[in-house]
């Protein structure tokens, strides 16, 4: 297949290139399992010694094409799917962490990867810091340690529609020898790459833009290949030390670029094993296929939607960084000039069951715990998926108690206002 396509074409063709008489969509191998004639090349590929496939919970054709083209999309050097965007963070960090590890990450970022952080990992013993995005460089170097190993952050993030400084965590993150994570789900590569900015590895839940039917639940870790882990040995003795439940393998050394995935394959997924089946990457491929028409008409919708909320009222306050007056404009207009995603925040005037009523009051869009697929959808995090959470505590978390986050479909932008100004009239 040609080299350097456009990201257009790869959403269509990337990853995969049936041969003469061959499928041209990617064939479901819906086996656990793979026969081989000669035990000697079973053995070798348990040694990875040579590439095949010989069980799904580590590998599976129909996962590495699609996987192929979520890499090919983001400009890395390759990728893995996971079961979900979840188990897709926690690969990413878990790959270079260990107990008495430490983390730093951005506290605007999605509530599930805030408790993974916040409370998971720490039972783990992998601590972390969490730090205002927006804070200067000298503010947040002041949460890294001697045993930091990684800085996180969302592209966009969910659900504050904060724009994250990708260059200016890329810088930070180097100087302290450790990779940058970023989150690019809500951007997805049609609207940002964030290795073209700096950024080492890149996650996604492809649940959200990726899939954008509701149909099925994954993600995927994106490595650039950049960053040189052997420079950092210390840091990383899980891709830098021989790792005895494979011969002594050294990842950074034996695979080069392909270290850091090739041990969240042969390692992560041989332990813990949250692979997707092979039906729902099936699934997410004939998704990506319309990713970059779709987020197009995301992002249209999503303008007109921002401008009229901007305008009533009725509203308090808007977020959504296409608007020239959103504190975050001049930063998307930077990294995602083209549009940066279909999701906004905005409050009402008035209390939470002013927000309450609102979305009650809605006839067409949907109430769900959803985001960022082809119908339009709502939910308010205080009442929903952080209701766990005082009012302190989500303004902590960069949730502000009347924030209602709203995800722009593709349907007729008129028929969405329709409804968002019938909601409104009610309250």
């Amino acid at each position: 297949m040609k080299t350097n396509l456009k990201p257009a074409t790869l959403c269509v063709r990337g990853g995969y290139e049936p041969k003469n008489g061959e499928p041209v969509e990617v064939p479901i191998i819906q086996s656990t399992t793979f026969k081989y004639d000669d035990s000697d090349e079973m053995a070798q590929l348990f040694d990875l010694k040579k590439e095949g496939y010989f069980y799904t919970r580590l590998q599976n054709p129909t996962n590495d094409a699609v996987a192929a083209k979520i890499a090919q999309l983001e400009g890395g050097v390759g990728a893995v799917l996971t079961s979900s965007g979840q188990a897709a963070n926690f690969y990413a960090v878990f790959n270079i962490c260990e107990a008495g590890s430490h983390i730093v990450a951005s506290n605007e970022i999605y509530g599930g990867t805030f408790n993974l952080f916040g409370v998971t990992m720490k039972k783990l013993g992998i601590d972390v810091t969490f730090i205002n995005p927006d804070a200067q460089e000298e503010e947040i170097q002041k949460a890294f340690r001697p045993n930091t190993r990684v800085l996180f952050g969302e592209t966009i993030s969910n659900p504050g529609c904060a724009v994250l400084d990708i260059e200016k965590f890329a810088r930070i993150a180097h100087r302290n020898g450790v990779p940058l994570i970023v989150d690019n789900t809500f951007a997805t590569p049609i609207n940002c790459r964030p290795f073209e900015w700096g950024a080492d590895i890149v996650t996604h839940s492809t649940t959200k833009y990726m899939d954008g039917t509701a149909s099925q639940v994954g993600g995927a870790v994106v490595d650039s290949g950049h960053f040189d882990w052997l420079a950092h040995a210390d840091k990383f003795p899980g891709l830098c030390t021989p790792d005895e439940s494979y011969h002594g393998i050294i990842y950074a050394r034996q695979f080069g670029k392909m270290g850091y995935i090739t041990k969240v394959v042969s390692q992560l997924m041989r332990d813990l094993g949250s692979i997707p089946a092979p039906m729902n990457s099936f699934i997410l491929n004939l998704g990506l296929q319309s990713l970059h028409l779709r987020m197009r008409q995301h992002c249209s919708n999503a303008q007109k939607v921002a401008e009229y909320l901007h305008d009533d009222p009725r509203v308090a306050w808007v977020h959504y960084a296409g608007l020239r007056d959103d504190r975050y404009h001049a930063i998307a207009e930077k990294y995602m000039p083209q549009g940066t995603c279909g999701v906004m925040a905005f409050g009402l005037k008035g209390d939470r069951e002013v927000a309450v009523k609102f979305m009650d009051s809605l006839e067409m869009i949907n109430i769900e715990t959803h985001v960022a697929d082809t119908r339009t959808c709502v939910l308010h995090p205080a009442s929903h998926t952080h209701r766990q959470l005082t009012d302190e505590q989500l303004r902590q978390a960069g949730i502000a108690p009347d924030l209602i986050r709203l995800s722009v479909g593709i349907e007729d932008v008129e028929d969405i206002l329709d409804d968002i100004r019938q909601a409104l009239d009610k309250i």
